[in-house]
């Protein structure tokens, strides 16, 4: 008869890399290439390019617009390479860059961050659920960025002329997700503003880390208490009270 794994009722929980086991000083051959291939994915995740075409043609879809009406901008990071060895470039925006003066409550940036797939796979869905929980509010174009770090979305903001700035970006690829998107709100942005002025939800990603509908909910609800408090980051605080899954 075999024995129970005490390990495997962790293991059903976590995607993380739990009791691997052991042969010899190593470990086993199968652990040893599931590690590589995380590692792979990883790397692909970070120099896949994102297709601005797709996720511009699927964001006006769930926006109603047309795919001319979803903006695309670039930093000031000329290719990959750049982007990776100077985080510096990818926080402004590319020289010449025009963008409509809306005076909006809020815009959405897509970013590519540093795993295009995660926004690829999940920003219309955080975005479809985001505009139906959001009556009330004015929202400008939405805004596909390339080659693009988290404080792009102040430059956009300020060119846009809106109240606040929601960042959808893909995350830094981990051994355990390749496809993590992250959201970043910052209430009144423009140049400099610093990462303690931004709140944060991480791990967008069903069905293994938030879905859609959770995020979209704290959201609204971090948008609604920096209108009434005019800032965010450290001074505002997640209080929806919404469960997680």
């Amino acid at each position: 008869m075999s024995v129970p794994d005490a390990w495997d009722a962790l293991r059903a929980i976590t995607r993380a890399r739990v009791a691997l086991g052991r042969a010899g000083d190593a470990l086993p051959t199968a652990r040893e290439l599931e590690f590589r291939a995380a590692h792979a994915a990883a790397r692909d995740a970070v120099h896949t390019p994102l297709d601005v075409a797709v996720v511009r043609a699927v964001l006006a879809e769930v926006t109603g617009g047309g795919a001319d009406e979803v903006l695309a901008v670039r930093s000031a990071a000329p290719d990959r390479a750049t982007y990776l060895q100077r985080p510096d470039f990818g926080r402004r925006l590319a020289e010449g860059t025009d963008l409509p003066r809306t005076d909006a409550d809020l815009a959405v940036v897509a970013a590519d961050g540093l795993a295009p797939r995660a926004v690829q796979q999940h920003a219309a869905g955080v975005v479809t659920a985001l505009l139906d929980r959001l009556p009330g509010w004015s929202i400008a174009p939405v805004v596909v960025a390339s080659q693009a770090r988290v404080a792009l979305g102040d430059a956009i903001g300020a060119a846009l002329g809106v109240r606040a700035v929601l960042v959808l970006i893909g995350e830094r690829p981990g051994l355990s997700a390749a496809d993590s998107l992250g959201a970043y709100l910052t209430w009144d942005p423009r140049p400099g503003r610093v990462d303690a002025e931004r709140n944060c939800i991480s791990n967008i990603r069903p069905p293994h880390g938030l879905n859609y509908g959770h995020a979209a909910g704290t959201i609204v609800a971090l948008l609604t208490a920096a209108r009434e408090l005019g800032a965010s980051g450290v001074a505002l605080k997640d209080e929806s009270g919404l469960p997680a899954g």
